[in-house]
């Protein structure tokens, strides 16, 4: 077995702790190649490190341009109903999120410290989906579109069975959380850690299941499944335990999860176990206040939309009153 960091005396038998370390990273019962951080980050390195992976970056690229180029021609088409400017920030913002995610300095020291490779996998499915789902793209390809396009392709796509399944809310949530959880406790997390072809596979795993998480939570685009105000509010609510209880699992852990940050050769920063009980505090606090936001903006939302039904329904009992008012007065 290899040498675990440990600062805790809390008692863990071996079969248990044998059995977490084969579920996390079964290449620990065999030993592991030890590997050496690249050094320590300074602001310049942080500024300056970047590693653009082509065919991601294209994709991102193309992103960008085929919005832009969407945008630009519902515009000309509709002047008088143009594409609002904050969709546009959203799409945009969201890839540079995702830009950040994937070619930043997180990248480049993901594989170094457990807490920047938290931050990667939150700035994915917490900040970044949620983002492009403002930029409400399903919208714009309907209206950028030529009506047969629409009539004959894109509208039978998303009435289809396979997307009104994917799209369910409660597939949205199981994606979410199965993913939370059994990337970090299987042997993904491990591999990826090791393998840049699974840490890209992981990456889409993440930006997949929040999308897949927060469609019916944005609520911009069509959905087949479009919840009311209070079940878009509890649905978020009840993501959160999801994302808090593994930020607490990480955080009172008393043992490095996974070998590879373990054995990791690297003479600064924090120690292994101080380095992943960061990433827990991480996804407990970060995770539950980017929850918080869309909590807070599905409640004002819902008391705006009681409070428009209210007035619709006063304004409909003031034109009844007036009807039944002019009737007597005609009687009369």
């Amino acid at each position: 077995m290899p040498a675990l960091v440990r600062r805790s005396t809390r008692p863990l038998t071996g079969f248990g702790l044998g059995l977490v370390l084969l579920l996390v990273d079964p290449s620990a019962a065999l030993g592991h190649v030890t590997d050496v951080a690249p050094p320590a980050p300074t602001p310049w390195i942080v500024l300056t490190s970047w590693a653009l992976e082509p065919f991601a970056l294209l994709g991102i690229v193309a992103a960008a341009v085929l919005y832009l180029v969407a945008v630009r021609s519902v515009d000309r088409a509709h002047p008088a109903n143009p594409v609002p400017r904050r969709r546009l920030v959203a799409w945009l913002g969201g890839l540079a999120v995702i830009g950040v995610a994937l070619f930043s300095f997180l990248d480049v020291y993901a594989t170094s410290l457990f807490s920047v490779h938290m931050v990667q996998h939150l700035l994915l499915a917490m900040v970044g989906a949620p983002l492009l789902l403002l930029g409400a793209p399903i919208t714009l390809l309907l209206r950028v579109a030529s009506p047969a396009t629409r009539q004959r392709r894109i509208l039978p796509v998303l009435h289809s069975r396979v997307v009104r399944a994917i799209s369910h809310p409660v597939v949205g949530w199981l994606a979410l959380a199965i993913v939370l959880w059994a990337s970090h406790f299987s042997p993904i997390f491990g591999a990826a850690l090791d393998d840049p072809g699974v840490h890209a596979f992981e990456h889409a795993l993440y930006l997949g299941a929040g999308l897949l998480f927060w469609w019916p939570i944005v609520g911009v685009d069509p959905h087949p499944h479009r919840m009311g105000h209070g079940m878009r509010f509890g649905y978020a609510l009840l993501a959160m335990p999801l994302n808090s209880f593994l930020g607490l699992v990480l955080f009172v852990t008393p043992v490095v999860l996974y070998e590879h940050y373990a054995t990791l050769q690297r003479i600064w920063g924090p120690t292994a176990l101080e380095d992943q009980q960061l990433a827990g505090g991480i996804m407990w606090a970060a995770g539950d206040l980017i929850f918080l936001v869309p909590l807070l903006l599905l409640t004002l939302t819902w008391f705006r939309a009681e409070e428009e039904k209210g007035r619709l329904h006063d304004e409909k009992l003031d034109r009844e009153r007036a009807r039944l008012a002019q009737a007597a007065d005609g009687g009369s």
